[in-house]
């Protein structure tokens, strides 16, 4: 019996030890980090700022790596497959929490086959018209709407984008009719602005502010809650004539479910310090990004929140993936 007892405690010892060390050694080679769009694009370039990061921190090379296709569903269709290892990571963009409802089969579950890790930052829209129209405010873009129906356009970097969705949830909060022009990316979109081909755009504050400041277009609004510190003199939607709209483009690290809770909760908490470093808030800030490093159960709550305002925008508006 004493052998019995003293084989079983040795067993159980070797066992915890073992553990012990895989919860050490991890990461024990390089992680790669899917991104499902093009380089340079913003997801892209917070994939890289944190993978750089951590590169430095573990000593263990982070490798980005980019499969664009299909609005995203090729690479985020690779992860929910992969390994739940935490060797395979995807850098996600608000298109996670729309996918599902505009393709009937996208490969994937967004809530079954993800932990969620962090929610690494987010950014509003900027709302901007050709000066040609006689709009300067979104309760005169309204007024002008109503009196006008289905004779004032909209552009969009493509049907099912962002920057579609958050002009027809818009259309929907103000009751009124917009046209939709569907271009193949956003530098069509501004040519066609410019142009007056089109009258509308929600896009990135970023590209279009130098436009604004030119005096070539107007910025109405921008789609957060709050003002952004990128165009402080720019009022919220909601705040315009429209309580209680809000949208963000928004970009967050996901591991494929049945990740080990070590492993998520060492990304998160590495990656939330990085993202609380002053240099790295001010860079982001410059692109009109807000640091953010939620919890994984923050993060979770937000998408399953963006999950549902999307379902009911596509639903109502219609809209197809191209």
């Amino acid at each position: 019996m004493k052998f019995r007892t003293a084989w079983l405690s040795a067993a159980l010892t070797a066992a915890a030890n073992t553990a012990c060390a895989q919860v050490t050694v991890w990461p024990a080679k390089p992680i790669r980090v899917i991104v499902p769009f093009e380089t340079g694009s913003t997801t892209d370039t917070l994939a890289r700022i944190i993978a750089g990061g951590l590169t430095e921190l573990w000593r263990q090379q982070i490798v980005v790596d980019n499969r664009g296709g299909a609005g995203g569903n090729i690479a985020t269709e690779m992860v929910a497959k992969a390994a739940a290892d935490g060797y395979t990571l995807l850098m996600a963009a608000a298109s996670h929490a729309i996918n599902p409802s505009l393709y009937h089969n996208p490969g994937y579950d967004v809530t079954r086959d993800f932990a969620p890790v962090t929610l690494v930052g987010s950014a509003p829209q900027l709302l901007v018209a050709n000066p040609a129209l006689q709009a300067a405010s979104i309760g005169e873009l309204i007024a002008l709407a109503r009196s006008r129906p289905g004779r004032i356009n909209f552009a969009s970097a493509g049907s099912g984008s962002p920057s579609h969705l958050t002009m027809e949830r818009f259309k929907s909060m103000a009751g009124i009719d917009l046209v939709h022009i569907p271009y193949k990316g956003g530098g069509p979109v501004l040519t066609a602005l410019l142009s007056d081909e089109v009258q509308l755009y929600a896009g990135n504050i970023r590209a279009m502010m130098p436009q604004v400041k030119a005096g070539k277009l107007r910025a109405l609004a921008v789609t957060g809650a709050a003002r952004s510190p990128a165009a402080p003199e720019v009022p919220t939607v909601a705040e315009s004539g429209l309580p209680g709209f809000s949208v963000l483009a928004w970009w967050g690290l996901l591991a494929p479910a049945r990740t080990p809770a070590y492993i998520v909760d060492k990304l998160q908490r590495e990656v939330a310090r990085q993202l609380q470093a002053p240099a790295l808030r001010e860079r982001l800030a410059l692109d009109a990004i807000e640091a953010i490093g939620s919890t994984p159960q923050a993060f979770d709550a937000f998408i399953r929140k963006e999950l549902a305002t999307w379902a009911k925008v596509v639903k109502d508006s219609g809209a197809r993936a191209e």
